[in-house]
């Protein structure tokens, strides 16, 4: 059995905590909303009220940690409307959430660190992306987590492995349903990169089973059919308004690779999901 702490159970913390403990897992769960500690609690996972800022961090930040060896960071920057040119994205609001809980991971019995990131690290960029591909970021967050994933990787103190995820969609999550009945939307023939909760949550288990650290994985279904074919196409099917896109092309073509993912891993899209 290997203790395992999930900083952030929220879409995909919690399900992915579930299934760990299916595994034999011990797990230390955090949120920050004290409704949802019954949540976890009945979920037999251990609950811990864990609110992780840019100035200060919650004490129970110590009791969460204790005795793990592995810890999952899947928090969220949560940064739209913030401009790369104001105050307060200038505080780098997440990446001062990273540094402040890095002492407490050094001083912790944590030697294995997962860092839940995003493909929006590489920006707008065309063709084939793959994890050697220079990371370009053109919005806030997606700067703030190449900054985070450097912040971890270069600490001595503890191996992590950085997981980019394209799109997420789910059951409950499904970009086409907020799309529907819209009009005049760009980029009709750009590639969807999109990765399913449970894919999400079958890449993490590998990894955590196979020990695969001091790494770097893009997470995205190998299946790109263009913005405007898979958001008709699932509108249809859901019985939504169809989305109607602008009739320009765009140059923005890019398609993220996961061959390494599904090379080192062995891992097996679930692509009947999209």
């Amino acid at each position: 059995m290997t203790q395992i702490s999930i900083l952030g159970c929220g879409w995909l913390g919690l399900p992915l905590a579930k299934k760990l403990i299916e595994e034999g897992n011990s797990i230390n769960g955090s949120t920050t909303s004290e409704n949802k500690l019954s949540i976890l609690k009945e979920a037999e996972i251990n609950p811990f009220l864990v609110a992780l800022e840019s100035e200060s961090i919650s004490e129970s930040i110590t009791a969460f940690l204790t005795k793990s060896e592995i810890l999952i960071i899947d928090i969220p920057p949560k940064l739209r409307g913030i401009n790369a040119d104001s105050q307060d994205s200038g505080r780098k609001i997440f990446v001062e959430k990273i540094k402040n809980i890095i002492p407490f991971i050094e001083n912790s019995t944590v030697k294995k660190v997962l860092f839940v990131s995003s493909t929006s690290v590489y920006g707008d960029q065309n063709g084939i992306i793959t994890e050697e591909t220079k990371t370009n970021p053109d919005t806030e967050s997606g700067k703030q987590l190449v900054l985070a994933e450097a912040i971890l990787q270069n600490n001595p103190n503890f191996e992590t492995t950085i997981l980019r995820f394209g799109g997420l969609i789910g059951e409950d999550r499904q970009p086409a349903k907020s799309l529907s009945g819209k009009e005049n939307l760009e980029n009709p023939d750009a590639p969807v990169n999109l990765i399913h909760q449970k894919d999400c949550i079958g890449v993490i288990q590998e990894i955590i089973s196979q020990s695969k650290w001091n790494e770097v994985f893009n997470a995205v279904a190998p299946f790109h059919p263009t913005r405007e074919v898979y958001y008709r196409q699932k509108a249809m099917d859901l019985n939504l308004a169809l989305p109607i896109f602008k009739s320009e092309k765009t140059n923005i073509k890019k398609v993220i690779s996961s061959k390494k993912t599904e090379d080192i891993l062995k891992y097996k899209f679930n692509l009947d999901l999209y």
